[in-house]
């Protein structure tokens, strides 16, 4: 007997949904639907600049013109921020965060400066990796750059957090089988900063455990993200789940379809007379 699966679709509300995320919501719930399990919708609005209630009004219209339905309350990452506070202080007790007071300017000379040396940094998926810069800074240094009230940034120290944690770290994808994490292609990846007190890494992790998730479906432009999270359930004893990273739908270019294509957002085309079938059958279901 199939074992239930417990899905999500857990867009931003930063703009309109277009058909990838379509297709993300549809399979996710089809998913849950087919084995007996649990569809859920989640609303990852950490960032207080681009997140806009209009655009969260939307996605709830938008899914159930398409048909869907899912558990209620929603849960929105802005109304729990303790959860992810207390995940901090467990890193931060393991002696694995550091703050990193370093302006972007600063991380860019000190990345171009480090390129021309023997051994520098690396490139990892978000680009060139933090040169480490704040990491050895004493912790008088640290409490007394705190004071000064200027904004900082709680980075994982990498190499002890993979010290630290099992090896080897293992994930189940459905596409492509069993993958083992690497977490230090991302180096000290930022947990959280003084103005956004989580990340996203952060904050999809502890939810998907908080919410029983157990198959996590997403774009494959997210796979390597799915490294860092590994490793953030093995250090917190969180549960981990299978997952599905698909493919992304392009508009007829070839490019990545993006919520500023306003052409293929499910707004527009529900504008043109598209019923949801019509919908289905262009995201490829």
């Amino acid at each position: 007997m199939t074992k239930p699966l417990h899905t999500r679709f857990a867009p931003s509300p930063t703009g309109l949904l277009h058909l990838g995320h379509a297709y993300s919501a549809l399979f996710t719930a089809e998913q849950a639907q087919q084995t007996g399990g649990r569809f859920i919708l989640r609303m990852e609005d950490i960032d207080p600049v681009r997140c806009r209630a209009e655009f969260e009004d939307a996605i709830y219209d938008d899914l159930a013109w398409l048909g869907l339905e899912w558990e209620q309350p929603v849960r929105r990452q802005s109304e729990h921020m303790d959860d992810y506070g207390q995940a901090l202080a467990t890193l931060e007790g393991m002696g694995l965060l550091y703050p990193c007071f370093c302006t972007r300017k600063e991380i860019k000379a000190e990345i171009e400066h480090a390129a021309h040396a023997p051994h520098h940094s690396g490139i990892g998926p978000d680009g060139p990796l933090y040169p480490g810069t704040c990491r050895t800074l004493s912790e008088d240094d640290r409490q007394s750059r705190k004071q000064a009230g200027g904004p900082f940034a709680l980075r994982l120290h990498m190499e002890k957090a993979r010290a630290a944690a099992n090896h080897p770290l293992v994930w189940r994808d459905l596409g492509q089988g069993e993958i083992t994490a690497s977490p230090e292609i991302f180096g000290d990846v930022v947990l959280a900063r003084k103005d956004t007190p989580t990340s996203y890494h952060l904050a999809v992790t502890i939810d998907d455990h908080l919410q029983g998730i157990t198959l996590v479906t997403r774009g494959e432009d997210l796979l390597p993200s799915t490294h860092v999270h590994r490793l953030l359930q093995d250090l917190l004893g969180l549960d981990v789940p299978q997952y599905r990273h698909h493919g992304l739908i392009t508009c007829d270019e070839g490019k990545r379809l993006a919520k500023r294509d306003a052409s293929q957002t499910i707004r527009a085309l529900r504008a043109a007379g598209k019923s949801p079938a019509d919908v289905r059958k262009m995201a490829g279901l």
